[in-house]
């Protein structure tokens, strides 16, 4: 069957400028030998929600009306990627507004916004708050894996694509019960992408009822007077 909006894919995929340059990739090999490989970064197929942006929007959309098997390249023009550039989205900012002093090409906060720093000309900064890579052209190389069909196996999709974590789903006609790690609540914005992750369940799946557990064992608590 041909892959429609809403359904859950997993894919591989990199990414690379007009030039060739990599700039994303799911397999750690060419993240190694592009210069690009965090450590920080789970790296593997991953799974996408076709029509939710989980990837940049001209990427999911080439994907629709192909079949599980797939191979392909997709070039995507910035409004359906990063957005165009807009040279009006840059402000000139004291040096005073910083705790450390800015230097070119640092990522930085200012109010609610994020940009980059442009340049530094005395006690002013000048800051460009477009995304880096807007205007520019994005190649994908991508293989489509799998089409996620089994009910239990979408919710846990959709729980790494929001949390990155695995988890245990359970399906009872309409409530499917979530076995969360015991680390779960521990990681920032856990609330926030669990309340993310099931807003996606109720709006793509037909399910009435989550019930979230966090499992703990005896064996997995230290003893008391391991504890300070």
């Amino acid at each position: 069957m041909p892959i429609e909006r809403g359904d859950i894919v997993k894919v591989s995929y990199t990414a690379k400028l007009e030039d060739g340059t990599v700039i994303d990739t799911t397999d750690e090999e060419v993240a190694r030998e592009f210069g690009i490989y965090s450590e920080d970064y789970r790296y593997g197929d991953i799974y996408i929600i076709v029509g939710e942006k989980v990837v940049v929007e001209g990427f999911e959309e080439d994907m629709v009306g192909k079949e599980v098997g797939y191979k392909g390249v997709v070039s995507v023009p910035p409004e359906k990627a990063f957005g165009k550039y807009d040279p009006k989205n840059r402000e000139i900012v004291s040096v005073s507004k910083f705790k450390e002093k800015p230097r070119v090409g640092d990522r930085v906060r200012i109010g609610d916004k994020v940009g980059t720093v442009e340049r530094v000309v005395g006690r002013r900064v000048i800051v460009d708050f477009n995304h880096p890579l807007a205007g520019k052209n994005i190649t994908f190389e991508y293989e489509i894996k799998e089409k996620v069909e089994d009910l239990a196996r979408k919710v846990e999709a959709i729980f790494m694509i929001y949390t990155g974590m695995e988890v245990k789903a359970r399906v009872d006609g309409k409530k499917v019960t979530v076995e969360v790690p015991r680390t779960f609540h521990f990681v920032p914005y856990a609330p926030l992408n669990k309340v993310s992750a099931l807003l996606r369940i109720f709006k793509y799946l037909d399910v009435e009822e989550v019930e979230i557990v966090e499992r703990h064992r005896k064996m997995d608590i230290p003893k008391f007077d391991e504890i300070d």
